[in-house]
């Protein structure tokens, strides 16, 4: 790719490998991308949606190869980044911990609580530079706003807020879980979005989540524990609504990155740059890019 094209600022969607065959995306291309995190979940199908580029990677690979705690978040994000992604749409499948939440509802939620265990693999940070991103609202304020507007327009049920609660897979909650996580207040459940979030607050990627409920988890006892061929059936009905909202809400998003979360490194980097090692440097140059313009890291 042309560092022009890389440099040409991209929408990027994460979820499940047949989200890029919709109507109207055109110039397709698959590429491979190496990253120093090793290798993203698949190749980053890119194209252009009415003029504007839009970069498409399947979270858990084609054909569905990887359970959520194998996902490499890291270099999906990092891959992402590196050709030009500023915002990105991550289409999740959720349980619902509420009563108004029902199958097949969409939310976008406005909260997140993490609890995959936040370590080395949900930071780019360290090796010898050391950041602190703020996450206080962990999704974009901006892109929540579009992809509501283009779920409403699109879809009969649509939630606005609500706080994802993000667990170690790959096993479903017990109902004692089930009911912890209600009574600490979240409202939806998955297994992939907290990393996600993280990962692009520090790369400077203005994030939000497109949920599609699947199922009621556990908790709710009139009804059947969650069952693989229901999530299944309930995420294929929705799955054609998603690409629609997608297809749509390309068009609602600016052109130049102006949120708040495309300057999230502002006041994070808590290393000079006159510190930073080389290689550290080097491997993070798509995030620091417009740090490393104006300074010379060291070589240690």
């Amino acid at each position: 790719m042309s560092s022009n094209t890389a440099d040409e600022p991209a929408i990027g969607v994460v979820g499940g490998s047949g989200l890029y065959e919709m109507e109207g995306f055109e110039d397709i291309r698959a590429l491979t991308v190496d990253t120093p995190f090793g290798g993203p979940s698949d190749k980053v199908v890119t194209g252009r949606i009415g003029g504007r580029r839009v970069c498409f990677l399947p979270r858990h690979g084609v054909g569905h190869r990887f359970l959520p705690h194998e996902i490499n978040h890291r270099a999906n994000i990092w891959a992402l980044r590196s050709l030009g992604v500023r915002w990105l749409i991550s289409v999740t499948a959720v349980g619902s911990l509420r009563e108004e939440l029902a199958p097949r509802d969409i939310v976008v939620p406005d909260q997140l609580i993490d609890r995959t265990g936040t370590g080395a693999k949900h930071t780019f940070f360290g090796n010898g530079i050391a950041a602190h991103v703020g996450f206080a609202d962990p999704y974009c304020g901006d892109l929540r706003e579009n992809l509501l507007a283009a779920a409403r327009s699109l879809a009969p049920k649509v939630h606005d807020g609500g706080a994802y609660l993000c667990m170690n897979g790959p096993a479903f909650s017990t109902r004692a879980e089930a009911e912890f996580h209600r009574i600490i207040g979240a409202d939806i459940i998955g297994m992939t979005n907290g990393p996600e979030a993280r990962l692009c607050r520090e790369a400077e990627i203005s994030c939000a989540a497109l949920a599609l409920v699947t199922d009621y988890d556990c908790w709710k006892k009139d009804e059947a524990a969650v069952e693989v061929d229901a999530v299944i059936e309930n995420l294929h009905a929705n799955s054609a609504l998603a690409k629609r909202i997608i297809r749509d809400v390309v068009g609602r998003i600016p052109e130049t990155p102006a949120s708040a979360a495309h300057r999230a490194l502002d006041a994070a980097v808590f290393t000079a740059p006159a510190l930073w090692p080389a290689k550290t440097a080097e491997d993070l140059a798509p995030i620091l890019g417009r740090y490393l313009a104006s300074v010379s890291p060291g070589n240690s």
